[in-house]
């Protein structure tokens, strides 16, 4: 990610000892924001108010907690230019996103480079890596590399796969399962670290595969005992962080019968953020990668096939890029990462129309050929069933592949999944097939919690009561009248259920809709005239009083949030009051702060989702209604943008250093920053001396949870989506998790660069390298990145003296954490070590909501005049999942 930084004077006299084309430690704060801004000319997600202070710490308020709530006071002030995630597009058009990027701090003493894949590292260090743990295999268990005799044949100076990984899990290296044992020994194969007696190219864990070591000028240096010991745990480490990108590599260049079903999941997960076939159903996408083939080609230049050639496979660019030439127009494109080229011959069997050129060296490619492209396309179609009414496709069902013997009846591949259809016939398929006992969080059975939690996007709230309320009252036709009176009461016993899932799962935010209100009023008044159903209405009332929990995939549970329901549905007023927490509503009212241009501040309150054109008439008394205002956001640069009068959200939006200002036109020409914005001029490293990172760490993680819990699983979709799509909905409980983001980041690196001595700068440095140490201990993940990304700003990497001072164990430590930041892979490092967590944790918010771009822009909501259905299950991604 590339971040600009903060910049003070305390750090400008290091600065200028560097020489002249050093930056200066200062920057202004612009326009951009954390996370993934909305397209231009759209709404800004509606402000928060300003976040409350930080709880005491755990031994009562004392004056470290007096302490903390001067330093958290202080942080909004700092100069600092917000982390961002790019998009692209104007008007109407979709945006597009550029991605994360960063600049890493230069280690200048380190060899290893964190931050390349397999393929990017040199191989020089994957041999010192090789040597360093070859001399510790040697001096540790000597007898590990002996002689071998298998199936008559003798194989010298050597040890078995099983043996190799045994002994590095054995061995108290950090290696913690033998995938990640696995991965290590294939880095050294990739290589040639290690060498199979055979010659196979492929490690595996086995007692009857057997592999050497390369002569690797084995005798250890003089004097290097120590230093190599300590060196061993970092290149373990940098093994273990390329093993991952190897084991893929290394499954796609099995021959697709020969993957084992691990194998076939991690290729699967790989599939999963390509671009080229983020269109393509789960089920598609499992059986490519059963079929995929790697290929790869070392030159550019090469001629991967030509114009007129006969079309015999499809291929995704993996790695590189290729130049597509045609004839008579030569050069036409350029195609990167991710694209693919060559389907449109295959689907209409013609000869290819371009010819692909590899525009640079060591090009890796996914491979389909013509065979197994249309066996999948005859398999996709073979399971796919659609329903019609009126000759036109109502709904698209395709049946499940995925079910194993093993799962119940409900679960097996009788089983079809919805892939498309009407918003009115998704519903009636639902309410068809959903079982009594359904639940939002059914891991078999997602069609219920994947309909409420996406329904706004393709259906207004309005409707789906309505057709709710038909569905109720609806009757059969034929048939007898047992028969009639048994199929409303099953009918109408499903409704309660899905309206109490729906209930339990939006709380108070269905409070504000009146749709929603008359329907539960209704649906509870019908149901008292049946004496079948009031009894069902006040058990389910009381079931969904009952505490939940989630359960993980570790098998472990986390708390949900508490039922707000009773027998009208809603919690009453004293419930709704016990159950508050910090989120906030679009009904809600908060304070806003908007300046003048004399820089008096006016503060008037209102609705959280408040347009531009109310807070100027709310602010019309005092400004004074002999001239037109108008309202302005002022960066710290000077920069004004003025702000439409149908904009909502507006004081959310803000950046760090932007305000609001209400000017008359004639003041706008002369309108300046509030000195405020212009940031603070002394640090606040003697309070953080005596705060240990420890205890700071605490804090900040019991702020960050109260914030982070507060916001709802449907607010991302909304803030994705975007607000031009709703408007009586908020997202100002998660845009004050990304501004608290910036927050932190800007924090330390401001701390660091007001600090104008460089010792006390160093301990400082320290101080922040074991917070981000200690988040991470906690499972605070967002605030990790945030200190990390501090840290690693450019005005704070450049501090070459700075970074001298930190004692060695520090620097190792810093090391260690930054690799958490690669964003290669589509942060493969970050995805699995949150795999490996149990909840409740604090993900890193920006990457998830960029996974729901991704989702939400690389799938049409709407194909064909049907809803597909199929993109909805992947936007369920949001914080009920890490609670």
């Amino acid at each position: 990610m590339k971040v600009r930084g903060a910049g003070a004077a305390g750090a400008a006299g290091e600065a200028a000892r560097r020489g002249p084309g050093a930056p200066v430690a200062r920057s202004r704060q612009g326009t951009r924001r954390t996370g993934l801004e909305p397209g231009a000319g759209a709404a800004r997600p509606p402000p928060p108010p300003p976040p409350p202070p930080p709880p005491p710490p755990p031994g009562g308020p004392g004056a470290d907690g007096n302490r903390l709530s001067v330093l958290l006071k202080k942080m909004h002030l700092f100069r600092s230019s917000s982390y961002e995630i790019r998009l692209e597009g104007e008007g109407g058009n979709l945006p597009r996103i550029q991605g994360i990027r960063w600049t890493p701090l230069l280690d200048t003493e380190s060899t290893l480079d964190y931050g390349h894949s397999l393929t990017q590292a040199s191989s020089e260090k994957i041999w010192r890596a090789g040597k360093l743990l070859f001399i510790h295999l040697t001096s540790t268990h000597p007898g590990l590399i002996r002689d071998h005799k298998h199936h008559l044949r003798h194989h010298r100076q050597c040890c078995s796969g099983k043996e190799l990984v045994d002994w590095l899990l054995s061995a108290g290296l950090a290696v913690q399962t033998r995938s990640q044992a696995v991965g290590i020994c294939q880095v050294l194969v990739d290589g040639g670290v290690l060498t199979h007696v055979k010659q196979e190219w492929h490690f595996q864990d086995k007692d009857t595969q057997f592999y050497r070591f390369a002569e690797l000028e084995l005798s250890p240096e003089p004097g290097a005992g120590l230093r190599d010991a300590e060196e061993l745990l970092e290149a373990l480490a940098f093994l273990a962080q390329l093993g991952p990108d190897a084991l893929l590599t290394m499954a796609l260049r099995k021959p697709p019968a020969q993957r084992t079903e691990d194998e076939l999941e991690l290729i699967f997960e790989e599939l999963l953020h390509i671009k080229a076939v983020a269109h393509l159903s789960n089920s598609v996408k499992r059986e490519l990668a059963s079929v995929l083939m790697f290929e790869s080609h070392q030159r550019a230049g090469t001629v991967l096939f030509s114009q007129g050639d006969k079309g015999t496979s499809w291929y995704i660019i993996w790695k590189g890029s290729v130049n597509v030439v045609t004839h008579g127009k030569g050069l036409v494109a350029t195609l990167h990462e991710g694209d693919d080229f060559g389907q449109l011959a295959l689907v209409n069997d013609a000869p290819r129309a371009a010819t692909i050129i590899l525009r640079e060296d060591n090009c890796h490619f996914l491979r389909v050929d013509k065979q197994d492209f249309n066996h999948i396309l005859k398999d996709v179609e073979a399971n796919t069933m659609r329903l019609k009414e009126h000759g036109k496709v109502v709904l698209v069902l395709q049946k499940n592949l995925q079910g194993g013997s093993s799962q119940p009846a409900t679960a097996r591949s009788s089983r079809y999944f919805v892939m498309a259809g009407t918003p009115e016939k998704i519903l009636e398929h639902l309410l068809e097939f959903m079982r009594l006992d359904a639940t939002l969080y059914d891991p078999v059975d997602t069609l219920l919690g994947d309909f409420l939690l996406t329904y706004t996007v393709f259906m207004p709230t309005s409707q789906l009561c309505r057709a709710l309320l038909h569905h109720f009252r609806a009757e059969l036709l034929e048939g007898s009248e047992q028969e009639k009176a048994t199929y409303s009461l099953h009918k109408r016993r499903k409704i309660l259920r899905l309206v109490s899932q729906w209930v339990l799962l939006y709380g108070r935010l269905l409070q504000g809709d009146r749709s929603t209100m008359a329907l539960l009023q209704n649906l509870a008044d019908l149901a008292s005239r049946d004496p079948r159903l009031g009894g069902l209405v006040q058990e389910q009332a009381q079931d969904r009083r009952r505490p939940r929990a989630l359960e993980n995939g570790d098998g472990s549970v986390s708390p949900q949030p508490k039922a707000q329901s009773s027998v009208n549905w809603l919690t009453s007023q004293e419930e709704a009051i016990l159950n508050s927490s910090c989120a906030l509503r679009a009904q809600d009212k908060v304070p806003y702060e908007i300046y003048r241009a004399d820089h008096s501040c006016l503060i008037t309150v209102l609705p959280v989702n408040a347009s531009v054109r109310d807070i100027l008439r709310s602010l019309a008394p005092r400004l004074g209604r002999d001239r037109e205002h108008i309202l302005v956001k002022v960066n710290s640069a000077g920069d004004k943008v003025g702000l439409q009068l149908d904009a909502v959200g507006v004081f959310t939006a803000l950046g760090l250093n932007e305000r609001l200002f209400a000017v008359s036109v004639e003041e706008l020409g002369s309108l300046t920053p509030h000195p405020e914005q212009l940031g603070p001029h002394v640090g606040s490293s003697e309070t953080l001396d005596l705060i240990s990172s420890k205890d700071l760490a605490s804090h900040l993680t019991d702020y960050d949870w109260n914030l982070f819990k507060s916001i709802h699983q449907v607010e991302m979709i909304h803030y994705i989506v975007g607000p031009q799509k709703f408007h009586d909905v908020t997202t100002a409980n998660l845009e004050r998790v990304m501004r608290r983001f910036n927050e932190l980041q800007y924090w330390v690196a401001t701390e660091l660069c007001l600090c104008p001595e460089v010792g006390r700068r160093a301990q400082l440095l320290r101080k922040f390298i074991k917070l981000a140490a200690h988040l991470k201990e906690q499972k605070n993940l967002n605030s990790f990145f945030a200190v990390m990304f501090g840290v690693s700003n450019t005005a704070v990497s450049r501090l070459a003296k700075t970074w001298e001072r930190l004692p060695h164990k520090i620097r190792k430590l810093h090391s260690a954490l930054e690799r958490m930041l690669d964003p290669s892979w589509n942060h493969r490092v970050y995805r699995l070590a949150v795999a490996k967590l149990s909840p409740p944790i604090i993900p890193f918010v920006p990457l998830l909501l960029k996974d729901m771009t991704f989702i939400h822009e690389g799938n049409r909501t709407l194909s064909e005049n049907l809803i597909n259905f199929e993109k909805m299950p992947g936007s369920k991604v949001g914080p009920g999942d890490s609670k």
